[in-house]
C-alpha cells in the first residue's frame, strides 16, 4: 500500500483503490496482473474536468456508493430508520489488513457514517491461487433505533468500459443452464430472484465479455453469489463510459430489520477475471470451489460410481426388488447404491409422508438393517434420500404441529408436489429433523444423504409472520453442519428438483450436486457446459438414464448415454435388471473406462470448445500433464463431406503426444471405408500414434465421421 492507494495482488490479476480522505475509497482498477508499483499517477478527480449541470462535487464509484447525498447511479445500501436517515454517506475509512503474502492479499474496510449511525464492514481477498476475488458486507446499527435494510449488496465491482455482453443462465425444472447472451448497453441489466432458492430459472451468476472474447482468449469476467436464497445482480452503465456489477440477497421486507447493536451479514460475493476467456476463468472459479469444498478427512476421494433408485422404482421400493437391484449393480461395477424417495413411513406417493423420517412398516417391517447389510456385503456403500425442509398435510408430523409450516395467518397454504415448507428456523423443528436424522446416521452405515427440496417459498412467514426467506437459508446451512458434525463420514449431495440449488453457497455444505432430473443425453450436452462454466466436474451429477428418457422420450444409445455422463460424477439411474446382456455389457465397459480415467477427468483444468460441423468437445487435464483425455461429442448429424479437424491450442507445442482411442472392452468399431481410415485403425491399437504437439494445436487431430448422437474418446499421453 501506498499512502493514497490499496493494491492487491494475485498471480494474473490485480485490484486497485484509491483512498482519498474522508470518503470510501474509490474504484480505480480491477483487471490483469499490473506491475510491482504500477498506480494510476494522479488523483482520479484530477483527471476528470466537471461536466454542466452537475453537482460541485465530483461524485465517482466508490466500493459502496450510497444513495442521497449526490450518487445516482445503482447504491450498494438502502436504509432508513422509521424515514429519517434515509442517505449515507462514509466520510472515514479505517483499513484492517487481514493478509498479505504470498497466499494472497486481504483486507476489510471499515467505512463509517457518523450522521446515520452506522458502519460498514467490507472485506475484499483477492487468491493468489485462483485468482479469485472475493467480497463480503457486513452492516452494523449503531443507532439507537431500528435500521430498516431494503437493500444490501455483497459487493460492487468495476468493469471496463469496452465490456460488450453478459453472459447469464436462465433455466426451468428439467432445463437448467439455459444460456442467455445480453449486450451491453446505457440500459440496466439486471436479474432478480425470489424464489427462496437458488432457483433453476435465475442462476446467481454471469460472465461479462469483451469484444473478440473465445473459449480460449479475451478478457472476460466473473461473479457468483455464494447464496441458495432470494438474490439480485446489476450491470449499470456509468457516465465515464465505465460499468459498475453489483450482487447481494434480495431482501424481503422486514429481513433486513436491524435491531441497535445488530449487524446484517451479506453473503459472499465470488468474483474473477481471466484473459484467457471463458476456459481460463472457468478454470479460477474450479480452482476457488476445490478449495472450498469440506470433504469428509479433508481431502476427496475416487469419486464412486453411484447408482440412485428414482428412475428405477419411483415410490414402488420394497426390499426384494431392491437387494435384487443392488446385486445387478454390484455385478456391473457400481460403488455407491442410494435409495431415494419412498422408502420411509407412509411414503407410497408425493402426497404424503414428507416429514415422517422412519422406515415405513409396510415396505421394511425390520427396517433399512437388512437391506443396507446386502448393500455393504456386496462391497457397496449405502445412501438415502430425504427432503428435511418439506412437510406433507398428510404426516404424522403435520397433523401433530401444524404450526410448524411456513405460513402466513389469514392467507392459505400453498402446496406445491402436495408439500408445504417446514420452518426449520423453529429450534424444535430442527431439533426433530436432526435427531430423526442423526438416529439413522447413527443405527446404520450411511454414507451419503441425497438432500432434495422440491419447491419454491410461499409464503414464507415465520411464526411472529415476518418474512422467513433468509432465516430457512440459514437454518438449512445450520442443520447440515450440525449432521455433520456429528457424522462427520457423512458426504450430501444438494438436490433441489435436479439444479434448483446449485451455488458455492451450499457447497460450503455439501459435497456433490445434481445437475438436473432431466437425464436425456441430449439435454445434458448444454446443461453440463453450463454448469461447468462455475463448478467443477467432480461436483456434477451425470447419470446414465433410461431409455427412452422419462423427461423427454427421446432414445439414445447405451454409449452416447454414458459418454455424456463420463466426466462428471458418474452414476446410473435405471433398472440394472431390465438391461438386455449387450447393454449389461456395454454400461459395465463405460463403468470401467470411467474408473480408468476419473483421477484425470476429476483433478485439473477442463477445456471446453466447439469444433467444425457442430461437434463439441470437452479437454480434461492441465498444461504441463502426461496425460489428458479428450471427449468429442456429436449431438447433430453431420453438415460436412469430410469433418474438419479438431485443433487443441492448449496443448504443449514443443511436447509430442500419444494419441490413442478409449473404447469399452467389447466394443465393436463401425468398418468400411465410409465410417473409418487408416489414422483410426492406428489410434485403436495399444501403441497409438505419436504426434506432435504443434501439429495438434494448430492444425489439429483428425476426426472419425460418425452419427448424430455419438461420441469419440481419446486419451493424449505426453512422450
Amino acid at each position: 500500500m501506498t499512502r493514497d492507494y490499496l493494491i492487491l495482488h494475485s498471480r494474473r490479476s490485480s485490484v486497485v483503490l484509491e483512498c482519498p480522505p474522508d470518503e470510501a475509497p474509490l474504484w480505480r482498477y480491477w483487471g490483469p496482473r499490473l506491475p510491482e508499483g504500477a498506480t494510476p499517477g494522479a488523483a482520479l478527480r484530477d483527471t476528470r474536468p466537471l461536466p454542466s449541470f452537475m453537482l460541485d462535487f465530483d461524485q465517482p464509484l466508490t466500493v459502496a456508493p450510497t444513495f442521497g447525498v449526490g450518487w445516482f447511479g445503482q447504491s450498494a445500501l438502502l436504509a432508513h430508520r422509521d424515514g429519517q436517515d434515509f442517505a449515507q454517506a462514509f466520510t472515514r475509512c479505517d483499513v484492517e489488513w487481514l493478509q498479505q503474502d504470498a497466499a494472497g492479499s486481504a483486507l476489510c474496510l471499515h467505512l463509517h457514517d457518523d450522521v446515520a449511525r452506522l458502519r460498514l464492514d467490507l472485506t475484499l481477498r483477492l487468491d493468489a491461487a485462483s485468482d479469485v476475488l472475493v467480497l463480503q458486507s457486513v452492516l452494523h446499527n449503531l443507532g439507537d433505533a431500528p435500521l430498516d435494510v431494503q437493500w444490501l449488496a455483497a459487493g460492487t465491482l468495476q468493469l471496463p468500459g469496452h465490456c460488450d455482453n453478459v453472459r447469464s443462465y436462465a433455466g426451468q425444472h428439467v432445463h437448467e443452464f439455459m444460456l442467455q447472451v445480453d449486450p451491453l448497453t446505457r440500459s440496466l441489466w439486471r436479474k432478480e430472484s425470489r424464489r427462496g432458492r437458488t432457483s433453476h430459472d435465475c442462476f446467481p451468476g454471469a460472465v461479462v465479455t469483451t469484444p473478440g472474447t473465445t473459449d480460449d482468449t479475451g478478457l472476460v469476467f466473473g461473479a457468483h453469489l455464494a447464496w441458495s436464497g432470494n438474490h439480485q445482480q446489476t450491470v449499470e452503465w456509468l457516465h465515464d463510459g465505465l460499468y459498475q456489477w453489483q450482487m447481494g440477497e434480495w431482501l424481503a421486507p422486514g429481513e433486513g430489520r436491524l435491531l441497535p447493536g445488530q449487524a446484517l451479514h451479506s453473503p459472499e460475493l465470488v468474483a474473477t477475471c481471466s484473459t484467457a476467456g471463458l476456459n481460463g476463468l472457468a478454470a479460477n472459479f474450479h480452482t476457488e470451489l476445490r478449495r472450498r469444498l469440506n470433504w469428509p478427512g479433508g481431502a476427496m476421494k475416487p469419486r464412486p460410481v453411484h447408482l440412485n433408485t428414482w428412475e428405477g422404482f419411483y415410490f414402488d421400493v420394497h426390499p426384494g426388488p431392491v437387494q435384487e437391484l443392488a446385486t445387478a449393480a454390484a455385478a456391473v461395477g457400481i460403488e455407491r447404491f442410494v435409495l431415494d424417495d419412498g422408502w420411509f413411513h407412509g411414503r407410497h406417493h408425493d402426497r404424503a409422508a414428507l416429514g415422517d423420517w422412519w422406515p415405513d412398516e409396510t415396505k421394511f417391517p425390520n427396517g433399512l438393517g437388512e437391506l443396507i447389510a446386502h448393500v455393504n456385503a456386496l462391497g457397496m456403500e449405502f445412501g438415502l434420500w430425504v427432503e428435511p425442509e418439506m412437510v406433507n398435510p398428510d404426516s404424522d408430523l403435520f397433523r401433530a404441529h401444524p404450526e410448524w409450516a411456513l405460513q402466513i395467518a389469514g392467507r392459505p397454504l400453498l402446496t406445491a408436489r402436495n408439500q408445504l415448507v417446514l420452518d426449520i428456523a423453529r429450534p424444535e423443528a430442527s431439533d426433530y429433523l436432526f435427531e430423526k436424522i442423526a438416529a439413522l446416521l447413527a443405527a446404520h452405515p450411511i454414507g451419503y444423504l441425497k438432500w432434495d427440496l422440491n419447491r419454491d417459498l410461499a409464503p414464507a412467514g415465520l411464526a411472529n409472520g415476518t418474512a422467513g426467506y433468509r432465516a430457512q437459508i440459514h437454518a438449512a446451512y445450520a442443520l447440515m453442519d450440525r449432521l455433520r458434525a456429528a457424522h462427520p463420514n457423512v458426504e450430501i449431495e444438494s438436490c433441489s428438483g435436479g439444479g434448483g440449488r446449485i451455488d458455492f453457497g451450499v457447497l460450503r455444505h455439501t459435497h456433490r450436486v445434481w445437475t438436473s432430473d432431466c437425464i436425456d443425453a441430449l439435454s445434458r450436452v448444454d446443461i453440463q457446459r453450463g454448469f461447468l462454466q462455475f463448478f467443477p466436474p467432480e461436483i456434477m451429477g451425470a447419470h446414465v438414464g433410461t431409455a427412452p428418457s422419462h423427461t423427454t422420450g427421446r432414445t439414445q444409445s447405451m454409449a452416447f448415454r454414458a459418454a455424456v455422463a463420463l466426466p462428471g460424477h458418474f452414476g446410473v439411474e435405471l433398472d440394472v435388471r431390465q438391461l438386455n446382456d449387450a447393454d449389461t455389457a456395454e454400461l459395465r465397459g463405460w463403468i470401467d473406462v470411467y474408473k480408468q480415467l476419473r483421477d484425470r477427468l476429476h483433478h485439473g483444468r477442463v477445456w471446453l470448445g466447439e469444433g467444425g460441423d457442430g461437434l463439441r468437445w470437452q479437454l480434461h487435464g492441465d498444461e504441463a500433464s502426461s496425460d489428458l483425455v479428450l471427449l468429442v461429442l456429436r449431438p447433430l448429424p453431420s453438415s460436412h463431406r469430410y469433418t474438419p479437424t479438431l485443433r487443441l491450442p492448449m496443448l504443449d507445442p514443443a511436447a509430442r503426444y500419444r494419441v490413442r482411442e478409449v473404447l469399452p472392452a467389447g466394443t465393436v468399431r463401425p468398418t468400411g471405408r465410409h465410417h473409418t481410415a487408416p489414422f483410426f485403425d492406428a489410434i485403436n491399437t495399444p501403441e497409438g500414434l505419436v504426434l506432435d504437439g504443434a501439429w495438434l494445436a494448430h492444425a489439429g487431430l483428425p476426426m472419425p465421421r460418425t452419427q448424430a448422437e455419438t461420441a469419440f474418446l481419446v486419451r493424449l499421453e505426453r512422450v
